[in-house]
Order: C-alpha cells, then sequence, then structure tokens
C-alpha cells in the first residue's frame, strides 16, 4: 500500500508536471499568433486609413491650401507631437545608422506623392498605380531580403497585375495601360518609393518602431521643402492658415502618428510581400469613399479588375511561406 501511494503521488507529480509543459507550450504558440494577428490589424487599419485620407487632403486643397503645404504642415505637426513625446529618447538620435535616412527619404517621396496624386487625379487610378507595389517589393525581398515565394504567390501577384491591367486599359488613349497624367505617374512613383520604405523597415530590425516612425513624419517634412522652391506661390505662411483647417491638419497628424506606429510594427512582423498585398484592402475602402464623397463610378471593366486585385490580396494573404 505504501509503494503504491509512492508510485501514485510520484506519477501524479509527472502529470502535473507534462500538463505545465503543455500549458506552457500553447503559451509560446499562442504569442506569436497574438502577434500576427494585431500586425494584421495594424496594417488593415493603415488600409483603412489611407483609403480615406486622401479626402480631408482634398478639401484642404479646395479651400486653397496645396497639397505640398497641407503635407508639410500635417507631417510637420505629427513629427512635433511625436518628437515631444519620445523626448527622453532624443540622445541617441545622432547615433543612429544610415539605413534610416534612406528610409526617411523613401518614405517621405511615398506620401507626398501619394497626397498630390489622390488631389488631382481619379481616386481608384490613383490607387491602383499605386498597388502595382506588390509587383516592386516582390523583386526587391527576393533579391535584398533573400525571400523565398512559393509559385502561388507569383500566380497572386500575377493575377493583380491582371486586374490592374483590365482597369486601366483603354484602347482609345493608348495600347497599355500607361499613366495619363502628372497626377498617375505621381501614384506609380508613390507605390515604388512604399516598396522600398517597406523592405527597409522590413530589414532594418536594429532600428526601433520609435525611430522608424519619426523617421518618416521628418522625411515627409524634409522632401516637401525640396518641392517649396519650385512651387510658383511659395509655402503659405501659418498665420494665412484658417484656425480650421489647423484642426483639420492636427486630426489629420495624431490619425498619422497611429497609422505610421500601427504599419511600421506590423510591416516588422509580416514578410514585406505579405505586407504590400494586404494593403491593397485599401482599393475596397478607396472605391466605396470615392464613390459617396466624390462622385466617382467605375466602370465594367474597373470593377473586374477591382475584383481580380482583391482576389489576389486574399489569396497571397496564405501563399507565403514564413
Amino acid at each position: 500500500m505504501g509503494l503504491w501511494c509512492r508510485l501514485d503521488s510520484k506519477c501524479k507529480s509527472q502529470l502535473i508536471i507534462i500538463k505545465k509543459v503543455h500549458v506552457l507550450n500553447n503559451l509560446d504558440q499562442t504569442q506569436p499568433n497574438s502577434h500576427q494577428a494585431f500586425a494584421i490589424f495594424g496594417l488593415l487599419f493603415g488600409a483603412l486609413s489611407w483609403g480615406l485620407i486622401w479626402y480631408p487632403f482634398r478639401l484642404l486643397s479646395d479651400a486653397g491650401l496645396s497639397g505640398v503645404a497641407s503635407s508639410f504642415y500635417t507631417f510637420s505637426l505629427a513629427a512635433l507631437i511625436a518628437g515631444i513625446y519620445y523626448f527622453k529618447h532624443w540622445r541617441g538620435a545622432f547615433k543612429l545608422p544610415s539605413s534610416i535616412i534612406w528610409l526617411s527619404f523613401a518614405a517621405g517621396w511615398t506620401n507626398l506623392s501619394y497626397v498630390l496624386a489622390v488631389i488631382d487625379g481619379e481616386v481608384m487610378r490613383v490607387m491602383l498605380l499605386f498597388y502595382l507595389s506588390p509587383l516592386w517589393t516582390l523583386i526587391l525581398a527576393h533579391f535584398v531580403l533573400k525571400e523565398k515565394t512559393q509559385p502561388s504567390g507569383y500566380i497572386a501577384i500575377a493575377t493583380s497585375l491582371l486586374g490592374a491591367f483590365i482597369m486601366l486599359y483603354d484602347p482609345n488613349i493608348s495600347s497599355l495601360p500607361l499613366p495619363r497624367n502628372t497626377a498617375e505617374w505621381m501614384a506609380l512613383s508613390a507605390g515604388i518609393g512604399f516598396s522600398v520604405s517597406n523592405v527597409i523597415t522590413r530589414q532594418a530590425t536594429h532600428l526601433t518602431l520609435r525611430a522608424k516612425s519619426f523617421a518618416i513624419w521628418l522625411g515627409v517634412a524634409v522632401v516637401t521643402l525640396c518641392f517649396v522652391p519650385f512651387m510658383p506661390s511659395g509655402l503659405v505662411p501659418p498665420n494665412h492658415i484658417a484656425a480650421s483647417h489647423w484642426v483639420m491638419m492636427l486630426f489629420i497628424a495624431l490619425l498619422l502618428i497611429a497609422v505610421t506606429t500601427l504599419v511600421q510594427y506590423g510591416v516588422t512582423q509580416i514578410k514585406a510581400t505579405r505586407a504590400s498585398v494586404i494593403f491593397l484592402f485599401e482599393l475596397v475602402v478607396a472605391a466605396v469613399a470615392s464613390y459617396y464623397l466624390a462622385n466617382e463610378t467605375m466602370a465594367m471593366n474597373e470593377l473586374i479588375g477591382g475584383a481580380l486585385i482583391v482576389l489576389a490580396a486574399i489569396f497571397s494573404a496564405s501563399s507565403f511561406e514564413d
């Protein structure tokens, strides 16, 4: 009886240990899943925000504040607010590697050219040209990040390109779906810039989210200043801007802080190509918003092409190797 009790006690102890190990293993498996889920949420929130953020910039443009001026003041506000909030981290600012400079310029061009494109161009055409970025990201991720993509991933990218071709093709204008005006060329360059900044963010794992986010806001302000000498009327002085416009720009700045932080976290946790494709959700948001807010409609070929792009985005989310 005594031997049985000792054996029974030993077995119970082993059972408890096994249960603890099982629980810990479950926790280890759950934590990465929760990180990935939050990263995907961050990317989707960014896509939702950027699918709508063109509208306040258009309102500011209609009120006489150019896209360059509104971008400069908006992103400068974001950099100022973030700079105050992260004041204690400024001491290490000058010890950061050179990769943050490249990220700053790439992201700066991406955001500025995107804003200028959505102000002057048709929203959906601009979005589609911008979202050829998965193609550029695929190339950069392959050669720079050495990321391996399954064949199904290439099929998904080809599907998105086919969708873009169908939506943009107009035989009355050109035999190829090329940009029609400056706004659309800006959109195309914004997509390339987005891919470059996406890959740099993924590669620069040694940089903190704070550093990456601040680099983006400051980068837009710096790149914008490079445009000022080419503006006929120059930059609008701060005291010439209405209070209501300052309120709108402050709202955009706060939204940008939230979006940039979440997106930088997302692209750090998610593969570069998959992150770009997830962002295609912005097309759905922009299509609905442009219809109700700007009275812009889509033709049948645009609907079919848009459906293919969305289908490719959904398919690609589960097609890339981790």
